[in-house]
């Protein structure tokens, strides 16, 4: 077992017992399972309206390399720049020369969990660059010297209490102070951080083939002033994200709301087609944006987990799982957690270190069933598995184990072998890995087929 699948299964084994964190995890999800209905209801054919945004997706990333040229012309007749960064560290070397032509000494940043998958706060840091993260939630947690919880709501683990708490140490407010209170005081000290910042990085929701657009949705209004005040913006977005036309946001916009928040739609929708223009009067003098890879080609090469490219991050999956719910979004130790954070993260960060997140799942098939793209998630963890298998990142110890499973699924004599209390030994004492974490195992002392032929001859 690598040292990450086994911090993985300590931290989860803590999270798991620890009821204060339950309560706060089922408190949040309740309240977005309470107005997701309400969002729903905005859908004449809801079913119908999935089916066609996964229809889009499948042609969009089917034909991901001529979307993403048709993006790059559009977008550079605008006077925007295009940067194809490979991975991590290119993406990072990137930002970091603009910023240094630009002699930058503070950035703003809006919610982006590619940002996070690069690490670029870190990495700013270590070059003397001030980063600041803009929306509440991560505000919140970049004080707490933690990464987001959740794709969505980055602080979702925490309470109003908890954040009072936070606000008291870090910025000496005074204690107990109301949401509405911290909400003012995290206003009041990013409002300043707008004006001084030379550099703006944002995600983006989507990228638009047609117009050389981004889309950009919050409800906060901060993505929008970290691309608008500063003089230049840095849009860093993976290339999964594209969407053919500019009307296919009529789709997208109303079902990332209903299954990220549950809203009809989020506050604030922006279109950016590029920097400033002739005769504007506001706006980045210069844009780029980065489009990413990091691993996401070894996806679109697998013709099954490509699917898993069509995601929009709401993050109906996180709140729908049963693991995600006991071990919360930190203990997975990545950047996407939950559903689709087991079937991406093999393919982004390596096989042999995560394949244990495809094996931290049910199968219970929530996760695909509340996906607005409808990605057959509990589908991809198995093949996630299979693949680990085939590609030999599996112990002998295991493999054997499996080998005598199903040879004797595979032969009823084997299965009749032996009285259960033999089994039971079998089990329970030679092969250890369920008993580690799971009650014993009681077998009958018959099986089924056994009183079958006893009962009917």
């Amino acid at each position: 077992m690598t040292e990450i699948a086994s911090t993985f299964i300590a931290k989860s084994t803590i999270k798991a017992a620890d009821l204060d964190h339950r309560r706060k995890i089922n408190f949040n999800i309740g309240r977005y399972n309470a107005v997701l209905p309400q969002g729903k209801q905005q859908f004449n054919d809801l079913e119908l309206a999935r089916e066609r945004a996964k229809n889009i997706k499948w042609r969009a990333i089917e034909s991901l390399d001529q979307q993403l040229e048709q993006f790059e012309s559009a977008f550079s007749r605008r006077g925007g720049k295009v940067i194809w960064a490979e991975d991590i560290k290119e993406a990072q070397q990137e930002i970091l020369k603009i910023c240094r032509q630009k002699n930058c000494k503070t950035v703003v940043k809006s919610k982006s969990m590619v940002t996070e998958e690069i690490k670029i706060n870190e990495f700013l840091h270590e070059n003397n660059i001030e980063s600041i993260e803009t929306d509440l939630g991560e505000y919140i947690q970049q004080l707490d010297g933690e990464g987001p919880y959740h794709i969505v709501t980055p602080a979702m683990h925490k309470s109003k209490e908890d954040v009072a708490k936070l606000f008291h140490e870090k910025l000496h407010t005074p204690p107990g102070l109301s949401p509405e209170q911290l909400t003012l005081v995290a206003r009041a000290n990013l409002r300043k951080k707008y004006a001084e910042a030379e550099v703006g990085i944002t995600g983006a929701n989507f990228i638009i083939s047609d117009t050389g657009s981004i889309a950009l949705t919050e409800n906060e209004g901060n993505g929008r002033l970290s691309c608008a005040l500063p003089q230049t913006h840095i849009v860093v977005v993976g290339i999964e994200k594209i969407i053919p036309s500019l009307t296919d946001l009529a789709l997208f916009w109303p079902l990332l709301a209903t299954f990220g928040t549950g809203q009809q739609m989020t506050v604030y929708n922006t279109i950016i087609s590029g920097p400033r223009q002739p005769g504007e009067t506001d706006g980045p003098q210069d844009m780029y944006v980065i489009l990413l890879d990091n691993g996401r080609t070894n996806l679109l090469a697998d013709p099954i987990s490509r699917e898993s490219l069509y995601c929009i991050r709401c993050g109906a999956c996180l709140n729908a799982c049963p693991v995600y719910k006991n071990i919360g979004g930190h203990a997975y130790g990545t950047t996407y957690s939950g559903p689709i954070g087991k079937v991406i993260t093999p393919y982004l960060s390596g096989v042999a270190e995560y394949k244990h997140l495809s094996y931290a799942s049910s199968l219970c098939g929530n996760c695909t069933e509340v996906c607005p793209m409808k990605i057959n998630l509990h589908e991809l963890l198995l093949h996630n598995r299979h693949e680990a298998v085939t590609e030999g990142e599996s112990t002998l110890g295991e493999r054997l184990a499996w080998k005598a499973w199903r040879q004797a699924s595979l032969h009823r004599g084997m299965m009749n072998m032996g009285n259960g209390k033999m089994k039971n030994w079998v089990v329970n004492k030679i092969f250890k890995g369920w008993t580690t974490h799971h009650g014993h195992l009681d077998f009958s002392q018959k099986t089924f087929n056994e009183m079958w032929k006893e009962k009917k001859g």
